[in-house]
């Protein structure tokens, strides 16, 4: 993750216009925690799902619509051969520079919220029994809550979450440390979780219990019809 670009503000006249015909499941966790493992098998399972953070990748790859304003704004040193953006080398500026982080956010922000809107517009026209937001920052954010139907969890230990990063993405453990320590704790997360799921152990087990979170997201859209 570059910044918090996965975190755009969704404003109510967008998301919340949409809201009321099947559920919105919120997804969220620290990093490595396992949030695309269940959003994955979620779809599988039928679920529709929208990853702000794929998003945000896709708009920052080569030729990208953020490309040419990133440029404009930072300079051909963080854009490579490929015409994408470096994102290792961004994540550098943002961590220490906030002025950087806002002018990257204002680049980014608008058109995830943008693409968000347009694939939840989407899957509206098709018969998934729900949506999930997957949004690695969705806390920080006082504006994705009321959106929510439910706010799902995904949570690991501390630990877990350094070695998957460090496998993952390569980086030294100072480094993931120094992201775990810019997103929001462990126990603010749960506390604020309607439903949490561990993903502490084995792949299998996590189908399992992503099993079981489904069936309890379908009990909430069987409830919104029985009411209707």
């Amino acid at each position: 993750m570059v910044n918090d670009p996965s975190n755009p503000s969704i404003s109510t006249t967008g998301l919340a216009l949409l809201k009321g015909s099947i559920p919105f499941v919120g997804l969220t966790g620290g990093i490595g925690s396992g949030k695309s493992a269940v959003s994955d098998e979620l779809s599988k399972l039928g679920a529709g799902v929208i990853d702000t953070d794929r998003i945000a990748h896709q708009i920052t790859a080569p030729n990208g619509i953020t490309i040419p304003l990133i440029q404009q704004q930072f300079g051909t040193d963080f854009i490579n051969s490929e015409g994408a953006l470096i994102r290792d080398k961004m994540r550098s500026l943002v961590f220490s520079n906030p002025e950087a982080r806002k002018t990257l956010e204002a680049i980014t922000h608008p058109l995830i919220r943008e693409e968000t809107i347009r694939q939840t517009k989407l899957l509206l026209k098709t018969k998934v029994p729900y949506i999930v937001f997957v949004v690695p920052l969705l806390l920080k954010s006082g504006n994705w809550r009321p959106l929510l139907d439910c706010l799902v969890v995904v949570d690991c230990s501390k630990e877990m979450q350094i070695k998957r990063v460090m496998q993952r993405s390569k980086l030294p453990r100072k480094e993931v440390e120094r992201i775990l320590q810019a997103q929001i704790s462990r126990q603010e997360r749960l506390a604020s979780a309607d439903l949490v799921i561990e993903n502490q152990s084995s792949l299998e087990n996590l189908k399992a219990a992503v099993v079981k979170l489904h069936q309890k997201i379908l009990q909430i859209q069987e409830g919104r019809l029985s009411s209707s």
